[in-house]
């Protein structure tokens, strides 16, 4: 069999199901290619020949004149088995299958051809993605099969993401590209996984030097045992995060017609994914959130956490939540008491966690916030700070704390600004061009927190 690795970096390509029309899938991909700058050498595959976009359209792969490593089939099940046995002729190493319409219809002339498309591909070696994907995205090369890719998508990053879903690898790969932080390595959609599945993608990832984090969604997983000997061995490398859809009843009925996914005992499935230090999220924003974290902030070393506050309802939801999470509160030094009795005069209020309020408007948002942050970065005992506030003042009052932050960046710092939408839109960018977390809520960020614990810990024992 050919390696994934051969295929993603694939330097020529060859797409099935280019016509004269511009709004044809196999059209789309071709100008994508050409309007994101993949360097390789393209060909399209029509009967009746032709052009499109200056590329030349051949009757059959194996009439085009240069080496072809990568395949993308955007045309009718029924004509698939040929174009791949085509393919093997001509010494294509791997294809993208993004057509629908196999055992994920129902179908049983569908499941039949997903079926023979197994068998030539064992048959041949190359390997396949799919059926029903939009493919692969390598933006180290600029490769692309998805046609809704941009140059966003292929932005470099260093983030590694495989899905079971056309909408994992097209839409949210556009919505994630948008903000540098979640922007990605390579992006791999499974499909209906004839060939490549979630064990390939999770090995080739965890070897792949660009890629920092990985990220999952699946509705299925098929061996369940080679799955979890995959994560383990990755998570000691990086962070696996993991959403798995089809969790309830419902969910695994909707997932048979989607990918010809099968259930999968979801209590039994949570024990194993921890044991293997998968991450496990329910989600997609807690998925963001996770990976911005591990994106911007340190490890902590430990689980005990500080909360700087000017909301009593907030800080005590995160503490719960904390308390969910097998958190900590951090309980301060004698030293750490006294920083902060400086500018905060109520003893109750030094306490974790800290109020600000109403000593801040004696001593300012500048002073108040710099004298706690450096005693809490100062004090061993805390291991991450959660800081609560308005958003009201616009991000210049930000700007000293941010600057603290990146200097005194061996704890993770993890902001939360309430107030008006616009106010916190703008606090928002500003911490984010500073690669700062920040989250909506304080719940968010200590789950975050955990998750990244928990993967420290697990690095600590493995190290130690």
């Amino acid at each position: 069999m050919k390696s994934i690795k051969e295929v993603l970096e694939a330097k020529n390509i060859a797409v099935f199901g280019v016509s004269q029309d511009p709004f044809k899938p196999g059209s789309l991909l071709i100008a994508t290619l050409q309007q994101n700058g993949f360097p390789g050498k393209i060909a399209g595959i029509n009967p009746k020949g032709g052009e499109f976009r200056g590329v030349r359209l051949y009757p059959s792969i194996e009439e085009v004149p240069f080496d072809v490593e990568l395949a993308s089939l955007i045309i009718p099940p029924s004509a698939i088995p040929e174009a791949l046995r085509a393919c093997a002729r001509k010494g294509v190493k791997g294809v993208v299958i993004s057509s629908e319409g196999f055992s994920e219809s129902g179908d049983e002339e569908g499941r039949a051809i997903q079926e023979e498309i197994r068998a030539i591909l064992r048959e041949t070696g190359m390997r396949g993605f799919g059926p029903n994907t939009l493919g692969i995205v390598n933006t180290e090369t600029g490769l692309a099969t998805s046609y809704f890719a941009n140059r966003n998508m292929l932005s470099p990053g260093s983030v590694g993401f495989a899905a079971q879903s056309g909408i994992f690898v097209g839409a949210l790969l556009m919505h994630m590209s948008a903000y540098p932080v979640y922007r990605i390595s390579k992006g791999l959609g499974l499909g209906n996984k004839v060939d490549v599945d979630e064990n390939d993608a999770l090995s080739y990832l965890a070897q792949d030097e660009q890629t920092r984090i990985i990220g999952m969604y699946l509705e299925d997983i098929r061996d369940g045992r080679r799955f979890l000997e995959e994560a383990r061995r990755a998570s000691r490398e990086k962070p696996v995060i993991l959403l798995k859809g089809g969790r309830s009843d419902m969910g695994s009925a909707a997932t048979a017609s989607h990918t010809a996914s099968l259930a999968v005992n979801d209590v039994v499935l949570e024990g194993a994914l921890r044991q293997a230090g998968v991450l496990r999220v329910r989600k997609i924003d807690e998925m963001l959130a996770m990976i911005m974290g591990f994106q911007w902030a340190s490890l902590p070393k430990g689980k005990r956490i500080a909360l700087v506050t000017f909301s009593g309802a907030q800080a005590i939801m995160s503490i719960d939540r904390a308390a969910d999470r097998g958190l900590e509160l951090a309980r301060f030094k004698p030293e750490t008491m006294d920083r902060l009795g400086t500018v905060i005069s109520t003893a109750a209020k030094r306490k974790n966690p800290v109020d600000t309020y109403p000593d801040m408007n004696i001593h300012g948002f500048e002073k108040t916030f710099l004298t706690i942050l450096d005693a809490l970065f100062d004090d061993d005992g805390v291991d991450g700070v959660f800081i609560i506030s308005f958003a009201a003042y616009g991000s210049k009052p930000l700007e000293p704390l941010a600057a603290k932050v990146k200097k005194r960046a061996d704890k993770p710092v993890f902001f939360s600004l309430l107030g008006d939408p616009a106010q916190e839109e703008e606090c928002r960018k500003y911490l984010m061009d500073r690669e700062i977390p920040i989250y909506s809520y304080p719940e968010t960020g200590i789950d975050v927190f955990a998750g990244m614990w928990e993967y420290a810990s697990r690095v600590r024992r493995i190290a130690g």
